[in-house]
């Protein structure tokens, strides 16, 4: 695992902390699971984005009234 300094504002990194506190883990593991988070984020895109692709073909034959899309 590599080491890496960052800079914040110290009310920022004393809420960050506190939030840690409150969910009983360190701020440490907090900034590790956004990072992979963050590092994930293109995946999903690209998930969402080959679903909406196969998803192309479907045509709604809206817009739907209040009252249609309330029928039974």
């Amino acid at each position: 695992m590599k080491n890496i300094t960052l800079s914040a504002e110290e009310n920022l990194i004393e809420q960050a902390r506190d939030i840690a506190r409150a969910r009983r883990t360190t701020l440490n593991q907090l900034f590790r699971e956004w990072l992979a988070d963050l590092a994930g984020s293109k995946d999903r895109e690209r998930a969402v984005s080959q679903l909406l692709s196969r998803l192309d073909y479907v045509q709604s034959s809206g817009p739907f009234t209040r009252d249609h899309m309330n029928e039974r």
